[in-house]
């Protein structure tokens, strides 16, 4: 029965389209699935690096381009999601700087942890 669900959990998470770099994202048990439908991806790698869709920006462009984005699409969702050894301060400067755009459908991604 376990082979089952991994399976399944393994065949959906191939089905997701990943717009942001790859990183080690940090678990949590108590995350929810969010409807991923017009949305930008933000990642943070562990060195510090920001990325809007893996394209590398700094924080000021990233504001830039994220109120572009909100000027075409009122309705914008915003992804933040980091490698579990980046710096917290830069996702909360992140965060801050996304919501003071107006933009106020984010999220932080995190995966589901293994049960053992």
């Amino acid at each position: 029965m376990f082979f089952l669900l991994a399976t399944f959990v393994m065949v959906s998470l191939s089905m997701v389209k990943n717009r942001g770099i790859t990183v080690v994202v940090p678990q949590a048990a108590s995350g929810t699935p969010e409807d991923r439908k017009d949305h930008v991806s933000i990642s943070l790698s562990e060195t510090g690096q920001l990325y809007l869709d893996k394209q590398e920006l700094s924080q000021e462009q990233l504001v830039g381009a994220l109120r572009k984005r909100k000027e075409q699409n009122t309705e914008l969702k915003v992804f933040i999601n980091g490698d579990q050894n980046a710096r917290l301060g830069l996702a909360i400067a992140v965060l801050d700087e996304t919501r003071k755009l107006g933009i106020s459908k984010v999220a932080f991604e995190t995966r589901t942890p293994v049960a053992q």
